[in-house]
């Protein structure tokens, strides 16, 4: 039976529309909303791809062979499209369904327990962003109280503790984000799946969103996205812009897809993978006019400067180091620590400070004169390219972006040579 929390959900949803059908038909740019889904039936519709009947299916979900169909048919209503080709012999997985039982099935895995209902997984959510049962209940505008028990109800079914107070805070126990971390990535491959099978009859509403580093910011990106969308103008870019430190959550957690910037070695979180794109050779970088400009500087000479270099732990940091030791020098002064860019260049503009830097970082500042390549120390090069969850299976336009993106970075290598 649905519940009150899946009830309130989507009366606020629907309003006065009516059926989910016509929520979807009044919005055809919106991509489905999967709190109007079910788990069980979604649950349902994997066993019938994989057991090929809606008998064999209702017992291994432990449903009648009619609430199998009633299930199935309202998930077609959902969606807009047949999952199954019914005949004599069974049920025949139709397009749609290649696309979406897959995800389905991943979704599942993540979610690992049968306990888990959409809204015990949707109060969980709910609660890691909100951080409170009252900020839950603002961002998705259910009731407190059908949040607190949604979440009560599945700690108790798992036995485990989610929550924990901490003064007059509520926060999640270790064992709750761990949950959310895995209720996010399954509402990742709902969505995913979701979108693909809104693709497959004609309501483009895909996504990719992209952490995107300084170096990958500077000429690769820009112009991977611009090719990308001149093929798919409809679909949408999200493009999140920090350090490593600062994108590699959001990543793994579901709400970017990659991540582009230097690769680590070694890589430290077990459920990342990384791909190269390109290599990158760092310069020393000044201002134009600087004093060690056009000499030739020894390593001497530049640590006679004060610098401007990333924090500890970088490898843009790491080369600078390395720079220094292999001439026997010490480190030299390093009054500002940052990694943006734009801050590095008007602090580079203003006095005779020096920064690593890969060369297309500052392009524009360089053709126009304001700053220039001090000197180019071999050995620091660091290696460019993709991470990505070592579980997540890219959606069809998001393998065409990836294509695309190795293929400008070939591109670019080639113009640098």
């Amino acid at each position: 039976m649905e519940s009150v929390l899946d009830r309130t959900a989507a009366e606020r949803r629907m309003g006065t529309q009516g059926t989910v059908a016509s929520r979807l038909d009044s919005d055809k740019n919106s991509p489905m909303d999967i709190w109007n889904l079910n788990l069980r039936h979604l649950r349902a519709v994997a066993q019938i791809a994989h057991l090929g009947t809606t008998h064999a299916a209702a017992a291994a979900v432990s449903l009648t062979q009619s609430a199998i169909s009633q299930a199935l048919a309202r998930l077609e209503q959902v969606i807009g499209t047949p999952l199954f080709d019914r005949s004599r012999d069974g049920m025949v997985a139709t397009a749609a369904a290649d696309l979406l039982v897959p995800r389905i099935q991943a979704a599942l895995d993540h979610i690992g327990s049968a306990h888990v209902t959409m809204s015990r997984l949707h109060a969980v959510l709910a609660l890691a962003d909100g951080g409170s049962y009252a900020k839950a209940s603002a961002l998705t505008g259910l009731p407190e109280a059908s949040l607190h028990r949604a979440v009560n109800d599945l700690a108790i079914l798992l036995r485990r503790p989610l929550v924990e107070r901490r003064g007059r805070v509520v926060a999640l126990t270790k064992y709750g984000e761990q949950l959310a971390r895995a209720f996010r990535l399954a509402k990742v491959e709902l969505e995913a799946g979701l979108s693909e099978v809104e693709a497959l009859t004609g309501h483009e509403t895909r996504r990719i969103a992209i952490g995107a580093m300084p170096l990958s910011r500077a000429r690769v990106l820009p112009r991977a996205v611009s090719h990308f969308l001149r093929r798919h103008p409809l679909v949408r870019v999200s493009i999140g812009e920090g350090s490593r430190a600062e994108l590699v959550e959001p990543l793994r957690n579901g709400a970017i897809d990659l991540m582009i910037g230097a690769l680590r070695e070694p890589l430290l979180e077990p459920d990342l993978v990384q791909a190269p794109l390109f290599h990158d050779e760092p310069a020393v970088i000044g201002r134009a006019g600087h004093p060690l400009a056009g000499i030739d500087p020894h390593p001497a000479d530049l640590a006679a400067y004060p610098w401007i270099i990333s924090a500890p732990g970088t490898p843009l940091r790491g080369a600078w180091e390395r720079m220094f030791g292999a001439a026997g020098l010490p480190l030299p002064a390093t009054p500002v620590e940052a990694g943006s860019v734009m801050i590095i260049r008007n602090l580079l503009m203003d006095g005779d400070f020096l920064t690593l830097l890969s060369p297309d970082q500052i392009m524009a500042e360089t053709e126009a004169g304001w700053l220039a390549v001090i000197a180019r120390p071999r050995g620091l090069g660091r290696t460019i390219g993709i991470t990505t969850r070592a579980s997540w299976r890219p959606t069809r336009v998001q393998a065409e972006f990836l294509d695309g993106l190795r293929d400008v970075a070939a591109g670019l290598a080639t113009e640098t040579v």
